[in-house]
């Protein structure tokens, strides 16, 4: 601690190169916080995928329908504890880029099914009474500024009403929440019983199930089950763990992880030349004051570590800021996203890498000059 002032004292020295170097650094780890965030959001519910949860839908695909007969039968597979379905609406309200996942449920199930969506008792009683009940998530209530007790209508555009009308009204009976984070907070959910009646067509079929194992260890043999149990009907399944399915669905977009391994490698390749050099100039600037640095007492390895500090400095001050700056960037940027992403934040994994890639950074871009400073002999140093 007590060469920390001489330490600034260096980076000092040249105010506009250090300034560049640091700016440099800093929005490298800014780009870094913001691809971080996009990764977590297009890979949204990985992390939150219960363990003990499987995904059954149709075996050519999720938009094909099934029937809820099903339900029965798969509840009384050996090893499977509870099962719930799901249809997607695909409705839209007011404008089609005011997008946000409505699906009919069946209340209990659901709320049993997923115990990390938190909602008050009174509320669940009253969405079990309400047959054109809905419950909304945090975000979307307050992306829409909708309260409980408004009633929200919603464009279908998928499934049109007895009627022949696509208008359908839902009364807001409940406003969920989560303490477990990356829970997507911007889903509508409503009554199955009252959707199934009104629509026009498809009554008795829905999109997928959601079954819940006793055991997660026996997770990939149960969806065997199912699979084997519907094998050779008219409505064969594919039933596999939830995470498994959030996966393969981000997986459609691409592998999220690889092309951002790709960029933040180029872009921390070009920062790491970038500081080397700026501590390469550094050294070579003062090759006379190490040498009078080594005359005075100061021994090899204090210069190496003189030099190495100064590195490791420079990149961790840059890098967390560059960190800060992005966290306080993704939690602005979380509200006006929420039709995109549902989910986006920074995830606390990704910060604790960050906080290693500044000191890995820092180290790297030091080692040479600071070993270089280290070999050099007081006789050639004093000489130039």
């Amino acid at each position: 601690m007590k060469y920390l002032s001489f330490i600034f004292t260096n980076l000092g020295r040249k105010k506009i190169r250090s300034s560049l170097t640091f700016l440099s650094i800093m929005i490298a780890f800014i780009l870094y916080g913001l691809l971080g965030a996009v990764q977590a959001a297009l890979s949204q519910g990985v992390d939150v995928a219960g363990a003990d949860r499987l995904v059954v839908r149709h075996k050519v695909s999720i938009i094909q329908l099934l029937p809820i007969s099903y339900t029965q039968r798969i509840s009384q597979i050996e090893g499977v504890d509870l099962v719930t379905h799901f249809v997607w609406f695909g409705g839209i309200y007011q404008d089609p880029k005011n997008f946000f996942p409505q699906m009919p449920v069946e209340p209990e199930s659901f709320l049993d099914m997923y115990p990390e969506f938190t909602l008050p008792a009174n509320q669940v009683e009253k969405w079990k009474e309400t047959r054109t009940g809905a419950i909304v998530g945090r975000k979307s209530a307050d992306r829409f500024g909708w309260k409980i007790g408004d009633r929200v209508p919603i464009q279908a555009t998928i499934w049109p009403k007895v009627d022949g009308s696509r208008n359908w009204e839902f009364d807001v009976v409940g406003i969920y929440d989560s303490d477990k984070k990356g829970t997507d907070l911007t889903q509508f959910f409503f009554r199955y019983d009252y959707f199934d009646e009104t629509r026009s067509r498809g009554s008795g079929l829905i999109g997928w199930y959601v079954v819940r194992v006793g055991d997660p260890d026996r997770a990939v043999e149960v969806a065997s089950t199912i699979d084997e149990t519907f094998a050779n009907s008219p409505y064969e399944t594919k039933a596999e763990t939830e995470g498994a399915f959030v996966q393969a669905f981000a997986k459609q977009m691409g592998n999220i992880t690889a092309i951002v391994i790709a960029i933040m490698g180029a872009v921390f390749f070009t920062i790491l030349l970038v500081a080397g050099n700026t501590m390469g100039q550094s050294v070579r600037e003062r090759i006379v004051e190490l040498g009078v640095m080594k005359a005075i007492g100061f021994t090899d390895k204090k210069v190496l570590a003189i030099v190495l500090s100064e590195s490791i400095t420079l990149s961790t001050l840059a890098g967390g800021l560059g960190l800060l700056l992005s966290w306080i960037l993704v939690q602005g940027m979380s509200d006006s996203l929420s039709g995109i992403f549902p989910v986006f934040y920074l995830p606390s994994s990704s910060i604790v890498w960050g906080a290693g890639f500044t000191l890995l950074l820092g180290f790297i871009a030091g080692a040479i000059p600071a070993f270089q400073a280290k070999q050099l002999r007081i006789a050639d140093a004093l000489r130039r």
